[in-house]
């Protein structure tokens, strides 16, 4: 069933999901494998690097000469580097794994900046960090640096980072528990996972955000105070889930993507009906990526 955008947590997901279909992308993709998506602008530009792009009926793909993911990875970073110098992206210098399926084998590596470019399935954690006192359930939640490349000075989970090549969601969450909060890693063993969120998003440079994120729910002490460990985030305030309702619902203060973890968390609180028209829309909006 279709979300309207008009109504106040909807919007969010619709924003989320704002590619009404591929035409006009061209498939990428790994041997048999598609991996991702090109915009046309894009794929001119691999076009005059026959050597490790093959262009047929069916798409663009990577060279078979280049065999084994360390291969096919080194010739993804010449290209990033390449079209950083053209303008169509900024490397970033973090490579992210390559997969044609969430759980599928590694094909290669494509740095963090690229991997919207390409419009290959990306996966990060989200942490909710919960504390439960007297009158009520209370949300940890982040104020993200003002210079930040995306969402500079919003709203953000209490830790939230994509996952780089070579770890998993739970080694991910355990290292940017550590780096963002100061959370202890026999603290972060007490995080429980609650599932996936997914959206596919086009973004204004043309990009695909396939991405999926593992959320976890972490029950903290009233005594505990996250601390910033890096630049990512200025500062924590512990707020009660009734004012992220109300943020979540009147504002676009929040991280795009970050909306979606806390409406989860809302559904999953009883804050909005799961069992509701509303609710039942909300949940599958959720999984609008899968």
């Amino acid at each position: 069933m279709p979300i309207p955008a008009s109504t106040g947590f909807a919007r969010h997901i619709a924003a989320c999901n704002n590619l009404a279909s591929p035409a006009g992308l061209i498939p990428f993709r790994i041997g048999a494998e598609q991996v991702g998506w090109l915009s046309p602008e894009l794929a001119r530009w691999l076009a005059f690097r026959p050597r490790d792009f093959h262009f047929d009926g069916e798409g663009v793909s990577l060279a078979g000469r280049l065999r084994g993911a360390a291969a096919r990875g080194a010739a993804l970073a010449e290209a990033a580097k390449g079209l950083e110098k053209a303008g169509y992206l900024r490397v970033r210098g973090e490579p992210f794994d390559v997969r044609a399926t969430p759980e599928g084998p590694v094909l290669a590596t494509l740095d963090r900046g690229a991997v919207p470019a390409f419009g290959v399935l990306a996966q990060g954690v989200h942490l909710n960090g919960l504390v439960r006192r007297a009158d009520g359930l209370h949300v940890w939640i982040g104020k993200r640096a003002r210079d930040k490349a995306v969402a500079p000075g919003q709203w953000d989970n209490l830790v939230a980072g994509g996952t780089p090549a070579g770890l998993d969601a739970w080694e991910t969450l355990v290292k940017e528990g550590a780096e963002e909060a100061g959370l202890p890693p026999e603290l972060v063993a007490g995080a429980r996972p609650t599932g996936r969120i997914s959206y596919i998003m086009r973004q204004a440079d043309g990009g695909l955000r396939r991405d999926i994120l593992h959320v976890y729910d972490l029950e903290l002490p009233e005594d505990f105070t996250p601390t910033p460990h890096d630049d990512e985030v200025e500062h924590f305030e512990l707020w009660p889930i009734a004012r992220v309702l109300e943020v979540v619902r009147d504002t676009d203060s929040v991280k795009f993507n970050v909306n979606l973890v806390l409406i989860d968390l809302l559904l999953r609180e009883g804050l909005i009906d799961p069992a509701s028209a509303e609710g039942h829309s909300l949940r599958n909006g959720l999984q609008a990526g899968a």
